[in-house]
């Protein structure tokens, strides 16, 4: 049947459409690009040279058709032409065009040294791929080495003729899917040249990786390696890229490929799997998802997983795909999680049939030949027309588009065929080839091949008897799935049925309920309230879901709102466990714990109230309780593996709340060696002050083997330990009962608002009390010189017992003000480009301003305003506060520093939101009224110029009112009142 299908596809293209590179199966034409109308990049794979053709030369081999296919190879030597004056893609000249003649050449080879086809054969084939090959060559003139996306296949780039040459980006698949081809012409040819380029753009990729990740975007900048999108998959944009990694070590034997896409592969496994989805993220936040549906060319990775030997995930992505294709007949071209269709197209790609023929050769389970016959059927049914074979517009509507693309002939009928043929259906052993991205063949004899010497004839003969020399060359291959598992279909069996199921669940088949027999209810021990195939479930059932506000969720069931009335009693059922589960878990009210934070500053001072579990360490017992430090759980969530036990062991780990019960949580940090954890609520502002005691249940099995404690902390008191966290290195808690004796020396907070003001006031008295102890500084002077200001505003500042000393400077510090980020300035600055030589505003609180101030001198900042974060305090009210040091030595800190209570700050942060640019000087008390920067007692017509005196004038208060300002008695100071800055704002307008 698919030679059958095969030689409808292929006589119809060369009854119809050939020499042109496709075929139109509706229209039954070819497919001529200038002739048709443009579709796009999609065209760019179209260069007048017979492209169907030569994508479909070796399938004729592997078909078994050496005659078709020695005819094949005499039409493309006589006919086909390669200096045509069209511009092309690049990458998939490289896969479908370069790859064809390479595999042409391979199987030519050995026909004609089997000794009864192609007698005549002398590299032709190899001679066109060079020639290719060397136009192809300019696309890597980059200062990066990745290649251009287009090139002219006769002008090459930059010259008027080519029109192309000025494209800046290319994705990272069409920049690393180069090196089996060009390597394979290198070592087939003598000449290093091609693999070296291909080789450059591979190790530059590498060299991009996202380093915290090691995961690659899907576009980059060819210039400068910039990533141009930072979301990350394994499928459209990236996917052969992983693909050549794996298959050059195979092909070419160096082992950096190998440990390249292990490395890769690991992340993948890490951020990108989510068992049996795979769903792009972010590099530079992998546990953060791009989106929430998946393109269809990710199908080929089962395949990929097989040669890598990892056997289950690749089963269990494979099933996920073919549960979707059996409810829309074919794979969508991007479906959502829940598997229903995001676009609806698909083009006949072949990546399903290719890891379904990778997985029945590993497994040698039958049930993936009924899944290549459902393959084979619903071409038949659904996309066969009298004219070959058409891609499908829309898979819910069954309408057809007119394209049936090389690739359909080249990968999906030799794929399907090696599915079913047995050894005597074929010419040679499959075992010594390797199968490119387009599914092209090249010999696995290439790695002993010289790629640096004179080029020569190599027989076919001679290719695999050097593969023979050397066993150590298979010290790393993987072990064959069928030896340790022989003709046993139940492994792969068990991994499926549970996708089965979810997918059934999420996506179901149209038609009557009851079509698809019988379906086992959700049961209350496995509900999940954050998981969508369960809230799918419910929604049949007619049970709604309701977040409370303190994280709890509310079940509600209206069976008239149920699909049917079999989900009608489903829901009823759930509904009954679920009471009786609460039930269950609420029978024994626990008292709250608490957990104590007892190192430095904090020294026992801070006692939160936590809600206790109905499992592990009952701390109530418990004379000691479990003290240790904190450490931050990956995944966060602690619902599978944790991936940094080193770091957990010994230690009180950190998880968050949801996607698993609790009790799991429990047992994964207690494999990674933990001591004891604090659940942290993933509801946003929860707290202890408004939420009642929340105490954590198991998850309805024996949790016997949970032997340490764990706490749970309201959103808000957890982020008191994060923020601590970030705050200091190393944060130490105490696990125990609830509230301490108050006669001893750790107290206990009322209430989390009450811990953080607890905090501040230990801050503050250590800085109150080394102030103290130095000599009380003179206050500072922070005045606004930009327009339309010039001077008149003069904040009364606080001075710092560090840094450059205002009192002693005749010119101060001058430069315009720009925030900091972090603003409060306790970690590494991550704007210095926009600090470097301004006045850095920074606001007060979670570390020392000693802290502070180094950290935007090492920003490049020549100064900085720290602003007070308590709302409304003012220089009117409060007396003058000075910043003392950390207590260490101050000596490295050369710029100066200055404060600004909260209402006079405001001054200077209204200012920058109004005005782009805020121009401040850094100064003593009162400036004398001849100095440079006018003292604000000046009148404004006084400091203006003559061409200014019409601008100034209009700042002036209306005649008849008091002008609003204050001045400081001790200091000379004016100290404006928010007035003066109204006042400003409404000249500008004028002026407009």
């Amino acid at each position: 049947q698919v030679l059958e299908m095969f030689d409808h596809a292929y006589q119809n293209y060369m009854d119809h459409a050939y020499p042109a590179d496709e075929l139109m199966p509706l229209t039954c034409r070819g497919r001529v690009r200038g002739l048709e109308p443009s579709r796009g990049d999609v065209d760019d794979a179209l260069g007048k040279f017979s492209l169907t053709l030569i994508d479909t030369m070796d399938t004729l081999a592997v078909l078994n058709k050496p005659v078709e296919f020695e005819e094949a190879v005499r039409r493309v030597l006589r006919d086909v032409r390669l200096d045509n004056d069209i511009v092309v893609s690049v990458f998939e000249t490289n896969i479908r065009v370069l790859g064809g003649l390479l595999g042409g050449h391979s199987m030519a080879l050995m026909l004609r040294d089997g000794g009864r086809y192609m007698p005549w054969y002398q590299d032709e084939l190899l001679s066109m791929a060079k020639e290719l090959g060397l136009r192809l060559l300019p696309a890597f003139n980059t200062s990066s080495g990745l290649p251009y996306p287009r090139i002219n296949l006769k002008h090459g780039l930059h010259s008027p003729e080519s029109r192309t040459g000025t494209e800046t980006d290319t994705c990272t698949a069409c920049a690393g899917t180069m090196i089996l081809e060009f390597a394979a012409l290198s070592r087939f040819t003598g000449e290093p040249v091609f693999e070296a380029h291909a080789r450059r753009a591979l190790d530059f990729l590498w060299e991009k990786r996202q380093r915290n990740s090691n995961l690659v975007g899907t576009t980059i900048n060819i210039h400068t390696g910039d990533w141009v999108r930072r979301d990350s998959g394994v499928g459209a944009g990236i996917d052969s890229y992983y693909e050549y990694l794996l298959k050059a070590y195979i092909l070419l034997g160096d082992d950096s490929y190998l440990e390249r896409f292990n490395t890769h592969y690991s992340s993948i496994m890490k951020y990108i799997s989510q068992p049996p989805l795979l769903l792009d993220v972010h590099i530079h936040k992998p546990l953060l998802n791009a989106r929430t549906w998946m393109d269809s060319l990710l199908a080929f990775f089962p395949g990929l997983q097989v040669l890598k030997g990892d056997i289950k995930p690749a089963i269990e992505t494979h099933e996920m795909l073919y549960q979707v294709i059996k409810k829309h007949n074919f794979l969508p071209e991007a479906f959502t999680t829940d598997f229903r269709v995001h676009w609806g197209q698909h083009p006949l790609r072949p990546e399903f049939a290719e890891s379904t023929y990778f997985l029945y050769k590993a497994t040698g389970d039958p049930y993936y030949l009924e899944t290549g016959k459902t393959i084979l059927e619903n071409l038949n049914k659904f996309a066969r027309v009298p004219c070959g074979f058409a891609a499908m517009k829309d898979v819910r509507t069954g309408s057809h588009e007119d394209r049936m693309d090389s690739f359909f002939l080249a990968e999906m009928f030799k794929y399907l065929f090696l599915l079913f043929a047995d050894k005597e259906d074929l010419l040679f052993d499959m075992d010594h080839y390797l199968f490119t991205t387009e599914a092209h063949l090249l010999p696995l004899s290439l790695s002993t091949c010289n790629h640096t010497g004179p080029r020569r004839n190599t027989t076919a003969q001679e290719l695999l008897d050097l593969a023979d020399l050397d066993d150590s060359n298979f010290d790393w291959s993987c072990p064959n799935t069928q030896g340790l598992f022989p003709n046993n279909p139940a492994f792969a069996r068990s991994i499926r049925e549970p996708i089965q199921n979810a997918v059934d669940k999420s996506c179901p088949r149209p038609g009557p309920h009851g079509d698809s027999g019988p379906q086992p209810p959700l049961r209350a021990r496995d509900f999940m309230a954050n998981s969508p195939e369960q809230l799918e479930l419910l929604r049949r059932m007619g049970v709604s879901l309701i977040h409370l506000k303190d994280g709890r969720v509310q079940l509600v069931q209206h069976a008239t709102q149920a699909d049917s009335a079999v989900d009608a009693e489903d829901g009823l059922r759930f509904m009954q466990e679920m009471i009786e589960l609460s039930s269950q878990q609420q029978k024994e009210q626990l008292p709250p714990r608490a957990v104590q934070i007892i190192s430095h500053p904090f020294f026992g001072r801070v006692v939160l109230t936590a809600g206790p579990a109905q499992f592990g360490l009952d701390l109530f017992k418990s004379s000691v309780g479990a003290r240790g430090s904190v450490a931050l759980t990956e995944p966060f969530n602690g619902c599978s593996e944790v991936t940094n036990p080193d770091l957990l062991a010994g230690r009180i780990a950190l998880v968050q709340r949801g996607q698993c019960m609790f009790a799991e949580k429990a047992r994964s940090i207690q494999r990674a060696g933990a001591i004891g954890g604090i659940v942290i609520d993933d509801n946003e502002g929860s707290s202890s002050d408004t939420a009642p005691l929340f105490q954590m249940a198991g998850d309805g099995k024996s949790t016997d083997d949970i032997t340490i404690p764990l706490l749970f902390l309201f959103n808000k008191e957890g982020k008191i330990i994060l923020d601590a966290l970030r705050e200091y290195r190393e944060v130490e808690v105490l696990l125990s009962d609830r509230a301490r004796d108050r006669g001893e020396r750790e107290g206990r907070a009322d209430s989390a608002v009450d811990a953080e003001d607890g905090l501040r006031f230990m801050q503050e008295m250590i800085e109150l009390s080394s102030q103290q102890q130095k000599e009380q500084l003179p206050p500072r002077a922070v005045q606004i010189i930009s327009h339309p200001f010039f001077g008149r505003v003069v904040l009364t500042a606080g001075p710092a017992q560090f840094g450059l000393d205002l009192f002693k400077s005749s010119v101060g510090a001058r430069g315009s003000v720009a925030l900091t980020e972090p603003f409060n300035g306790c970690s590494e600055v991550t704007n210095p480009d926009l600090l470097a030589g301004r006045i850095a505003l920074v606001q007060r609180g979670q570390c020392m301003f000693a802290e502070k101030a180094r950290s935007i001198q090492r920003a490049g900042a020549i100064g900085g305003i720290v602003i007070d974060d308590n709302e409304g305090s003012s220089s009117d009210t409060a007396p003058l506060f000075q910043m003392a040091g950390d207590g260490k030595s101050t000596d490295d800190i050369t710029i100066p520093l200055l404060f600004l209570f909260n209402k006079e700050g405001k001054i200077i942060l209204d200012a920058l939101r109004e005005y782009r640019e805020v121009e401040v000087l850094l100064s003593d008390r009162a400036r004398d009224r001849g100095a440079d920067t006018e003292s604000p007692h000046s009148k404004p017509e006084e400091s203006c110029s003559a061409a200014e005196r019409g601008e100034c004038a209009a700042s002036l208060p209306p005649s008849g009112t008091q002008q609003q300002e204050a001045v400081d008695t001790e200091t000379g100071l004016q100290r404006d009142t928010g007035q003066d800055l109204e006042a400003f704002q409404q000249m500008e307008k004028d002026e407009l």
